[in-house]
């Protein structure tokens, strides 16, 4: 096994973490106060965000789409899936294929509320286009995107896995369009998870 394929399944490894983490942030259930049902908890009360989480034996993961970027950054999203609990996560890969460190302060957003997410996917959005209706990124109790945070430092050859959870549209509705800022949109397939 050669160094890069030892450094993916290690970054794999670590964003399968961060995921695990990231959805169990902010209180539980009845703590909410919003009356909105925890993102991160589907009905059976696993995370939901953990869904098809990239591990290190699923190194052939199917492509929903491929996206390039400014400084040489690609996007690979692998999978959208639609969960019993009303979400839809969107997990893939970031590759910095650049020569220069990456940080992905400008995938945060404009909005003030997400500052707290720090270099994230929290900018992501889901668009409807025949429902007319756009998705935002969820967050937990504090603010904090239900998405990969602390994508900071991606150094050049470096992958890292990401994931991005959203409201879902209509069951009837398949087809979207995933947007990050600063990159070019890509239109996937929500599967039934």
């Amino acid at each position: 096994m050669g160094l890069g394929h030892r450094a993916m399944i290690a970054a794999v490894l670590a964003g399968t973490v961060a995921v695990g983490l990231a959805g169990c942030g902010g209180g539980g259930g009845s703590e909410q106060g919003d009356g909105k049902p925890s993102a991160s908890a589907g009905k059976s009360g696993k995370p939901a965000s953990s869904a098809g989480a990239p591990s290190a034996s699923n190194t052939s993961a199917p492509v929903l789409a491929q996206i390039k970027g400014a400084q040489d950054i690609a996007v690979t999203i692998n999978s959208a899936v639609r969960d019993e609990g009303g979400f839809v996560t969107v997990q893939g890969t970031l590759t910095n294929n650049g020569s220069d460190t990456f940080d992905a302060d400008s995938w945060r957003g404009n909005e003030t509320g997400l500052v707290a997410s720090g270099a994230s996917a929290a900018g992501a959005v889901l668009v409807d286009e025949a429902g007319k209706k756009r998705y935002y990124v969820l967050r937990d109790t504090d603010g904090k995107c239900l998405c990969t945070m602390g994508l900071t430092g991606v150094k050049p050859e470096e992958s890292r896995p990401f994931f991005a959870q959203f409201p879902s549209p209509p069951p009837t509705t398949t087809q979207v369009e995933f947007e990050l800022p600063t990159m070019p949109p890509a239109k996937i397939t929500i599967s039934e998870g």
